[in-house]
């Protein structure tokens, strides 16, 4: 309906009536499944980076808790035990959405509904008339900049995020927010009256990163993650500090920790199941990351520092965020030692177009272009060496390549290395 709307409707008064519009669904929504997030606590999660994995880390230290929980986010929409992955190419897929799924989620008994919260959304009303319990700030850095009309506007869409939370009917509402974010206090002050709590990377020292995962300190206590980054310190102190304001024990923490052994497409690591004679071929590490800002990419890359990094990546068209473009190419230029660069999501754009605004930042590693992005990964491996690592970035669990036309392509980064992971291995 809105596109046909935006193709009959001039660009300025198109401009002039969204906001209204998008308002007018999210009270319909509200009305419609009448007013659901009244009767559950709803934990909203925001930052440029992180907010998928820190759902998933909080959603898994409830879990273990014995709390009943849903999650709407990037990855999947889940309710209590059933789950099903987010076709919707949007974290947020819409204001109706929104309260279908609250309204879900309290008639199945939950008590926890989880919702990655984008600047998007907010800008577009898809979390109105949503009475928040709590609000946890990861970070912020430049993204959607051309769709936002700059970092300011950026800034002022993630606030009114907190700002709902100020202003939400809810009691015992709490902030959570990473201090080490340039940010942070600007958080704290857009909800004066509702408690904050801050963590800072410090908090969780003595704190050890190896191949394997990590190990933090939180209260006292040293606890032990399968999920690997510097990053994903920061996202379990997140979810740790909520945990704990909802007295959780650290008992339980641990065990949420314990079990969840991984996000997909989050550092996700790619290989063939154990019971597959081939499997025992495999001497390199695969990656499948979401990452596709140029500052989650060096922290994705710098998870890998001290291995030979072969690495797939491209960019997004659809005039999304040109400016990272060649901010992305040479983030790969300083830490990779072999790049293949590839088509992710055109959109409209032309894929060739958008690699050659990606070339300037290659300087001085040898790189090649494979616009088919299985024969990408499938190169990709088919270079890589005992102890090397293949990083495939920019799509993560999204379930389609976005093509011209609004045309969609099935997709899966992790499938698809998987399958010429074994093809690679069967024939070396």
């Amino acid at each position: 309906m809105l596109r046909i709307l935006k193709k009959i409707i001039p660009e300025k008064v198109f401009d002039a009536l969204a906001p209204t519009y998008h308002y007018l669904l999210a009270l319909a929504g509200a009305i419609l499944y009448r007013f659901p997030s009244r009767h559950i606590k709803i934990v909203a999660v925001t930052g440029t980076k992180g907010k998928s994995s820190t759902a998933e880390i909080l959603n898994a230290i409830l879990e273990a808790a014995g709390k009943k929980t849903a999650v709407a986010g990037t990855i999947r929409i889940k309710i209590g035990d059933k789950s099903r992955p987010n076709l919707y190419k949007m974290t947020t897929p819409g204001r109706f959405f929104v309260q279908k799924f609250l309204r879900q989620a309290v008639n199945a008994g939950c008590e926890y509904a989880i919702l990655e919260a984008t600047s998007q959304g907010a800008v577009q009303y898809r979390y109105a008339f949503t009475q928040f319990d709590a609000l946890l700030f990861l970070n912020i850095s430049p993204e959607h900049i051309e769709s936002h009309g700059g970092y300011e506007k950026y800034l002022a869409a993630k606030l009114s995020l907190a700002e709902a939370l100020e202003h939400s009917s809810k009691k015992n509402k709490i902030l959570i927010v990473n201090d080490d974010d340039k940010e942070s206090r600007k958080f704290a002050a857009a909800a004066p009256g509702v408690k904050t709590e801050f963590f800072a990377l410090a908090d969780a020292e003595p704190y050890l990163l190896d191949h394997y995962g990590l190990y933090l300190t939180f209260a006292g206590k040293n606890l032990r993650s399968h999920l690997q980054g510097i990053f994903n310190i920061q996202n379990i102190l997140a979810a740790l500090t909520y945990a704990e304001s909802q007295n959780v024990t650290l008992g339980q923490m641990e065990t949420g920790l314990a079990k969840l052994g991984g996000i997909a497409g989050r550092v996700q690591k790619i290989t063939l199941a154990a019971e597959n004679p081939l499997a025992k071929k495999q001497n390199f590490t695969i990656v499948v990351d979401y990452a596709h800002t140029a500052d989650s990419l060096e922290k994705l890359y710098g998870v890998f520092k001290d291995s030979q990094k072969i690495c797939v990546l491209g960019n997004t068209g659809g005039g999304r965020d040109r400016w990272k473009r060649p901010e992305m190419a040479k983030i790969a230029n300083e830490y990779c030692s072999h790049i293949i660069l590839t088509d992710e999501d055109p959109y409209d754009e032309d894929p060739r177009a958008i690699i050659n605004e990606m070339l300037p930042g290659i300087t001085s590693i040898p790189h090649e272009i494979i616009m088919d992005r299985r024969e990408a990964i499938r190169h990709a491996i088919s270079l890589a060496k005992a102890n090397d690592t293949v990083l495939i970035s920019g799509k993560g669990t999204d379930p389609f390549i976005m093509a011209a036309g609004g045309r969609k392509i099935p997709w899966s980064d992790a499938e698809i290395a998987r399958e010429e992971l074994a093809d690679v291995l069967k024939n070396s």
